[in-house]
């Protein structure tokens, strides 16, 4: 899995909002933070202001803030506001090769190999809030089991 750079700069955006404690932050103020481009932040801030997930307010006292508690947004929401997922359904269809439709539809092993990495990437970042990352509490999980091998594809 690749996380992209406005995937990673973005969610680091709502942490710095998160910190912010209810409070507004400018795109300045962000850009500052993080060490990016008043344009970028501005970007990223228009990308998850569409999703819901931050709400913008004008003159002197605006700027942006989370449109809900940090412990209501999941990671998962905020990467697909983004950049979406890593594996979607539609990738199919939309590269079949030189042919009107995928030769291994509808029993694919590969694409039954990413729906199972989907659900399991999509199983983490569901349950990882924002107050999560703002405020850890408790130590990582344990690492997944090393045999990862193509069995799950019975399962």
């Amino acid at each position: 899995m690749k996380i992209s750079a406005q995937e990673e700069y973005g969610i680091r955006c709502l942490l710095q909002l998160g910190k912010a404690r209810g409070g507004s932050l400018t795109i300045s103020e962000i850009a500052r933070a993080e060490g990016l481009s008043r344009e970028y932040v501005a970007k990223l801030m228009r990308l998850l202001r569409r999703a819901g997930l931050v709400q913008s307010a004008r003159g002197q006292a605006g700027g942006y803030k989370l449109s809900r508690p940090l412990e209501e947004i999941s990671v998962a929401e905020a990467l697909a506001a983004l950049g979406g997922k890593l594996w979607d359904p539609a990738f199919c269809r939309q590269h079949p090769g030189l042919r009107a439709s995928c030769s291994h539809t509808p029993d694919c092993n590969v694409q039954r190999l990413w729906r199972r990495v989907q659900n399991a990437v999509d199983g983490v970042l569901d349950r990882v809030s924002l107050k999560d990352l703002v405020e850890p509490s408790a130590p990582d999980p344990a690492p997944p089991p090393r045999d990862i091998g193509l069995h799950i594809l019975t399962r």
